[in-house]
């Protein structure tokens, strides 16, 4: 039974509710975990609130968080093997997958351990003699940090990190199908000497819980990450109290690919862009826009490649992809192959579930690729979230860039090519928030991540991720106190 964990305490729920997690593999139960109430809304919130207060967390030195994030670090690292394999449980995953997000977990903590105390704030020029003037960065105060299920480690240490390096105080909320590893996350904080109400845990469904979160007058900032819909729905939450948000909302992210890249190389990098996390991914490359001279060849390997991934358990190491995290989202997939279908797609690679009898109990889907896509198109305009990738063609580069830029999100996108001016114009050009060239997928903790238009507002990484948590106070100081006399009287 896990817990939930609200002033340093691990505590069932208060009205006794539970809920099962569902290993996507086989749609067995994993863990049974406490379903939090409003009342334990009220009672996390409050913690955190006396906490940032009252709390020793409020007044923490910069030297004593960055040792508490550097520890969080070094207890990730020591742990990585069983949380990745939480995590691949949890998620459907691969083993790799899971790893490589612990590391990427772990350079999080420490890029924030590393940064915190430079930004402390800054001295200004008064241009007067007498004037000492200065801005300084305090905390915002009790922060709720909303992380989506695909990422689930991941995602919640993009909020939690800076929040904490920043000296607030936070309540968590993972999503209600992988909650297992950011439990496992708070019992490392715990370990590396987190106070008591400056980390709170809270589990449950996001239409009760979270939504009692997000409404809670107590809350300060709202970090989400998740769908559109809800983010508008927090938004508008959050305009009653004027409090601060960060959303990111996903993207329909394109892939440019111009005739004179390495054919190979391109290839086999725009299956991983699309099918990393069975496309479960809000950066993931699901609009592949190819140039006419080379679409034919292309979408004739990309299929046979596709047509080869290999499915199964995230904890086998043969497994190329796992499943989908539940059978209702699949379902939505399967509902958007058909429509590509209705509206004229043609299907080249995947469209149905995998014939496997050992396959048959999960949650999977074959990769799928859809060829003769049109921009009009629902499959190219909307976030399936799911292994399908539409392809479509230009054959001028004011072509790629106007459908690259065709969309009403703007999170991600790649170009390739070997021109390098060719490169840095399209790359200058995309209304996109994270641009690659001749890559897709990375990201660095030190640089900012977030998209234009739909996919949200705000920044997470980087310095603005720090800045998304921080309020700035201007202190001016007259060191020679006079008499104004603007008034004779």
């Amino acid at each position: 039974m896990k817990n939930l964990y609200i002033a340093g305490k691990w505590t069932p729920a208060s009205d006794e509710g539970t809920a099962q997690t569902i290993n996507p593999f086989d749609a067995t139960p994993l863990e049974t975990v406490a379903e939090a109430s409003a009342s334990d809304v009220d009672t996390a919130v409050a913690a955190a609130r006396d906490a940032f207060d009252r709390g020793p967390w409020r007044h923490s030195t910069m030297a004593e968080r960055t040792a508490l994030l550097a520890k969080i670090a070094e207890l990730l690292q020591r742990d990585k093997e069983q949380l990745a394999h939480t995590e691949s449980l949890d998620t459907g995953k691969t083993l790799n997958e899971a790893r490589a997000d612990v590391d990427d977990t772990t350079a999080v903590f420490r890029y924030y351990a590393g940064i915190a105390g430079s930004h402390a704030g800054r001295v200004v020029d008064p241009g007067r003699t007498g004037v000492v003037s200065r801005i300084t960065h305090e905390p915002v105060g009790v922060c709720a940090l909303i992380a989506p299920w695909n990422y689930p480690l991941l995602q919640i240490s993009w909020k939690l990190a800076p929040a904490l390096a920043a000296g607030n105080t936070a309540v968590l909320k993972p999503s209600e199908l992988t909650p297992l590893s950011t439990i496992a996350l708070v019992a490392l904080a715990e370990e590396a000497g987190v106070p008591p109400g400056a980390v709170n845990l809270l589990l449950g469904q996001g239409g009760t819980v979270g939504q009692a979160l997000v409404a809670h007058p107590g809350i300060d900032l709202i970090s989400f990450t998740g769908g559109l819909v809800t983010g508008e729905r927090i938004m508008a939450a959050a305009a009653r109290g004027v409090r601060r948000v960060a959303l990111e909302l996903g993207g329909k992210n394109p892939n440019i690919v111009f005739a004179d890249t390495d054919f190979d190389t391109v290839v086999d990098n725009a299956l991983t862009a699309a099918f990393l996390h069975s496309g479960q991914v809000c950066s993931a490359g699901a609009r592949l826009i190819v140039e006419d001279s080379l679409h034919d060849s292309f979408v004739a390997e990309l299929a046979a490649r596709a047509d080869r991934i290999r499915l199964g358990s995230g904890l086998d190491s043969d497994t190329e992809c796992g499943p989908l995290i539940s059978a209702a989202h699949r379902a939505k997939v399967e509902r958007y192959i058909a429509l590509g279908l209705s509206e004229g797609a043609e299907l080249r690679a995947g469209g149905s579930r995998p014939a496997e009898p050992a396959l048959a109990d999960g949650f999977f889907l074959r990769p799928t690729v859809f060829a003769g896509c049109r921009r009009d198109m629902a499959v190219v305009q909307d976030e399936v979230f799911g292994p399908l990738v539409t392809v479509e063609r230009f054959r001028t580069e004011e072509e790629a860039i106007l459908l690259g830029n065709d969309t009403a999100y703007g999170l991600a996108g790649a170009v390739w090519t070997t021109d390098s001016g060719r490169a840095e114009r399209v790359a200058g050009a995309l209304r996109h928030g994270t641009v690659w060239i001749n890559d897709y997928h990375p990201y660095l903790p030190q640089a900012e991540w977030g998209g234009f238009g739909k996919s949200g507002i705000g920044r997470e990484l980087g310095p603005s991720g720090l800045d998304e948590y921080q309020e700035k106070k201007h202190v001016y100081h007259n060191t020679s106190p006079a008499p104004a006399r603007w008034f004779s009287g």
